[in-house]
């Protein structure tokens, strides 16, 4: 119902910056949340960053100070940029999206994944 597709991921030295963005299209009545996360091999996924519609952002406090998550609600979108990339910020990063969804006589909420975009922090 919901498909997200993810741009921006790439391969960066040591100390330099991507944007990563994440565009939600479909069924949607209202994203609640939308956000980034990510995993690296052999690592379970964790939480980079989140943020709630017209709440403020949550950052894992490994990125703090260096990335920043900003949403663009009349596109359904969300970026990430990355600056002071380092090599242990190396994984795939996954788009989620919290989406709310309205059918007759209910409204329910769902969450949705991207394919995810491969980002390398390598001298």
């Amino acid at each position: 119902q919901v498909q997200l597709v993810e741009s921006g991921g790439g391969l960066v030295q040591p100390g330099g910056s991507l944007r990563l963005s994440c565009a939600a299209s479909g069924s949607i009545f209202r994203i609640n949340a939308m956000g980034w996360y990510r995993q690296a091999p052999g690592k379970e996924r964790e939480l980079v960053a989140t943020v709630a519609s017209g709440g403020s952002p949550n950052y894992a406090d490994s990125v703090k100070g260096r990335f920043t998550i900003s949403r663009d609600n009349a596109k359904n979108t969300v970026y990430l940029q990355m600056n002071s990339l380092k090599p242990e910020d190396t994984a795939v990063y996954y788009c989620h999206a919290d989406v709310r969804h309205y059918e007759p006589g209910r409204f329910y909420s769902a969450d949705y994944w991207g394919q995810g975009t491969q980002v390398a922090v390598s001298s």
